[in-house]
């Protein structure tokens, strides 16, 4: 059977399909546009705008009285003050810690009694408040005359004159400890119950002594959760110190506020001297915890954070990089 001619010419003008061979045209290189985001630099400029306006109220309005300010900032008894701030700081902080670990001990025990005196301790200390603390401290010698040391119920063996030990730093620390350490205990069982159970188990497994478990094993691990929320109550403790000025201790607070009742014409640069001192201390703090975080997240994470410094240099290299290649376009 013979095909009509009309389709044989057909067939014959039809085109070659397409093959992979056929060549193509090159692609010219394309610059990447960022995404634009109008909204993000609105808001910044708008913040900005308002930083600045308070930078300039800060300098230049005289209310501030910023020549009183530099006078006062290293006076002695500013200085006298703020020694006393970090003393009492220091010694409630160690205190506080130690008391709030067994606090924390006590409450994951099996003892149903040390569980019950850690929990009420935590319950009651946390709803007093601390200036409640220090005032009946400070007239604890009304209640109890003497101290004593001997048999319970019976004879004693030691005595102390209650007057002579509750010094104003003794007042000050022992009331800042008890408060602390509450606060101190929830944050360290926090971080006991953070650590997974399986590392219990293998060192159960092991036959490990219990102290030694808690010593070497729970509590290096629960110290990564520990150190955020304990700097936390730190810096708080930083703050409380102005309360001790209520039990007659002249700390950095107390310094400035007697020595504003001296000088009423002072009251706002002594106030501000306080201020940048306390913003001094928590700082100082935040860089200490932002350092022990590092080192607790050597096991935690496959790279360490960089500090402040190798951030800045990254940014550094990161810019000069960008310059040089817009140079050579």
């Amino acid at each position: 059977m013979s095909e009509p001619p009309g389709a044989a010419v057909s067939l014959a003008e039809a085109p070659p399909p397409p093959t992979d061979r056929t060549p193509s045209k090159p692609l010219a290189a394309q610059r990447v546009q960022p995404l634009r985001r109008p909204g993000r630099w609105i808001v910044t400029a708008v913040v900005l705008v308002l930083v600045a306006q308070i930078l300039h109220g800060l300098v230049t309005n005289p209310f501030y009285q910023w020549d009183r300010f530099r006078y006062w900032f290293l006076r002695p008894a500013v200085l006298d003050g703020l020694l006393v701030t970090l003393e009492v700081a220091a010694l409630s902080a160690v205190l506080g810690l130690l008391g709030g670990i067994l606090l924390a001990v006590a409450r994951l025990s099996g003892s149903p009694v040390l569980r019950a005196v850690s929990w009420t301790y935590t319950w009651l200390f946390r709803s007093v408040p601390l200036i409640v603390v220090l005032i009946f401290l400070y007239n604890f010698s009304a209640l109890y005359k003497t101290l004593s040391l001997g048999v319970p119920f019976g004879p004693a063996f030691v005595t102390f004159d209650e007057s002579r030990l509750a010094t104003d730093m003794a007042i000050a620390v022992i009331g800042l400890s008890l408060n602390e350490a509450a606060y101190a205990a929830e944050v360290v069982r926090g971080g006991i119950l953070s650590v997974d159970q399986g590392q219990h188990e293998a060192a159960a497994a092991l036959g490990l002594p219990k102290g030694y478990q808690f010593r070497r094993i729970v509590f290096p691990q629960a110290l990564r959760s520990i150190t955020p929320n304990y700097v936390n109550q730190l810096i708080g403790l930083v703050k409380s110190t102005s309360l001790v000025f209520y039990v007659s201790l002249l700390d950095l607070f107390g310094a400035v506020q007697s020595m504003s009742s001296t000088y009423p014409g002072d009251v706002v640069p002594l106030l501000l001297v306080a201020t940048v001192w306390y913003l001094i201390l928590t700082s100082a703090v935040s860089v200490v915890q932002f350092y022990v975080e590092r080192y607790y997240a050597r096991g935690a994470t496959r790279t360490l954070p960089p500090t402040p410094v190798q951030r800045a240099r990254a940014g550094l290299a990161g810019l000069r990089d960008r310059l040089r290649r817009e140079a050579a376009v």
